[in-house]
């Protein structure tokens, strides 16, 4: 079963048009791969509300996965973390350390990133999952990789599918 999957880059250059989304598409073309049905990247500028308007049109759209890339850094334009913490219910902090863990084997400032990911529930609509990824390619690329294989997974926790249980010795 498809289903649906948001990508939003956060970037006050992309947004103004000042340079091209490169991890926007990274992000897309890796969901697209898994099979999910998803849109071309929304991109917003750099600030709360327009990151958190765009989540909550994604999830209210049916979106079950949205993915964020950008904002995740320690610049004081970086809001991204800010702008979702409120909307989520739930973190799911083992998926951004791993990340941070595999990006490190490749560049010491991916430890710099405070992504998170975790469960949004908004009123009348299905439950969906948030995942903040760095803002380059290979962020993207090992956000992809970290998370890729456990996506429907995670979608069918949400739906309230049961964990499979050994039958009673």
């Amino acid at each position: 079963m498809s289903h649906r999957a948001a990508v939003i880059t956060c970037s006050d250059r992309a947004a103004a048009q000042v340079y091209e989304d490169r991890s926007g598409p990274v992000l897309r073309d890796g969901l697209v791969k898994l099979g999910f049905e998803v849109a071309e990247a929304v991109i917003v500028p750099d600030e709360i509300e327009a990151i958190r308007d765009a989540i909550t049109a994604a999830v209210t759209a049916g979106a079950r996965i949205v993915m964020t890339t950008g904002g995740t850094g320690i610049a004081p334009s970086d809001v991204t973390v800010e702008a979702i913490r409120p909307l989520v219910d739930a973190e799911l902090p083992g998926l951004m350390e791993e990340v941070r863990r595999r990006g490190a084997m490749h560049s010491p400032k991916a430890l710099l990133s405070r992504g998170l990911a975790g469960t949004v529930h908004l009123d009348g609509c299905l439950p969906a999952v948030v995942i903040n990824a760095p803002g380059s390619r290979g962020g993207a690329r090992d956000t992809i990789a970290v998370v890729g294989g456990l996506l429907s997974h995670v979608v069918e926790q949400l739906d309230g599918a049961d964990h499979s249980r050994d039958p009673a010795p």
